[in-house]
C-alpha cells in the first residue's frame, strides 16, 4: 500500500482504505481462483495495482466518462483505476464467468458504485465508451480490431485504447499499422519490474472531432 501513496500522494483516507481493501480481497479470490500467478501474490500492490495505475500516469479520464476494461481477469486495471477515479464509469469485461463473479464480488465487497463487470467478448459488446484499457491480452493487430468500433463518436481528445504492454514493441506496432504513441514506465516507477512496461496509446478515430 505505501508504494502506492508514494506514487500517488493526493489519494483521500477513503481511497488509501479502499486501495488497502482490495488488495486483501484481491489475495482472498487468488487463493481460490488463481487471478494471477500465486509468484506474484507476494508483490500484488507493485506488479498488479501499482502496474494498472500506470495509465494514471499518462491520462486523466473526465469527470463523467466511461472507460471499457477488456479481459480484465481479477479486474486488472480496471478496478485500481476506479479507485482512483470515482466520478468516472468503468465496465469490466472478461469471457471467462468464475473471474467476473469475482470482479462482481468485490465491486460489491469494496462498496463501488462506479463499476459493473460483465462476462462477454470485446467483439460482442454494445454500448460505446469514451476510453478502453487493457493489460496485454494479445498482440495489438489482434486485439485493436475486437475494440475500434467501442468509441463514442465525436470523442475527447485523449479518447482511445491504454494498453499495458511489456518489451520491444516495434515489431508490434509496426504489424499493426496503427498510429501508436508509447510511454515508458520507468519514466514514472523507479522499481526494477517496470524497466520493460509501457503503455501504448492508440487514438480513437473520432478523438476531439
Amino acid at each position: 500500500m505505501d508504494i502506492i501513496a508514494h506514487y500517488f500522494p493526493h489519494l483521500t483516507d477513503r481511497q488509501r482504505a479502499q486501495f488497502s481493501s482490495l488488495i486483501t480481497e484481491f489475495r482472498s479470490w487468488n487463493e481460490r481462483l488463481n487471478l494471477v500467478a500465486r509468484t506474484d501474490v507476494d508483490n500484488l500492490a507493485e506488479r498488479h495495482v501499482l502496474h494498472s495505475l500506470g495509465i494514471a500516469k499518462v491520462v486523466e479520464f473526465p469527470a463523467g466518462s466511461s472507460v471499457l476494461d477488456v479481459g480484465t481477469g481479477g479486474g486488472l486495471p480496471g478496478l485500481p483505476l476506479a479507485i482512483l477515479f470515482p466520478d468516472v464509469k468503468f465496465h469490466l469485461i472478461d469471457s471467462i464467468g468464475k473471474k467476473i463473479r469475482a470482479v462482481q464480488e468485490m465491486a460489491h465487497t469494496l462498496g463501488f458504485a462506479n463499476v459493473t463487470a460483465e462476462q462477454i467478448r470485446a467483439e460482442q459488446v454494445r454500448p460505446k465508451f469514451d476510453f478502453v484499457v487493457s493489460r496485454a491480452v494479445a498482440r495489438l493487430a489482434t486485439f485493436h480490431p475486437w475494440i475500434e468500433h467501442r468509441y463514442k463518436p465525436h470523442g475527447l481528445p485523449s479518447s482511445g485504447l491504454y494498453y499495458l504492454k511489456g518489451g520491444d514493441l516495434t515489431e508490434e506496432i509496426e504489424e499493426s499499422g496503427l498510429a501508436a504513441q508509447v510511454f515508458d514506465l520507468p519514466d514514472y516507477f523507479t522499481e526494477e519490474f517496470f524497466e520493460t512496461k509501457k503503455v501504448v496509446f492508440v487514438p480513437s478515430s473520432s478523438a476531439g472531432r
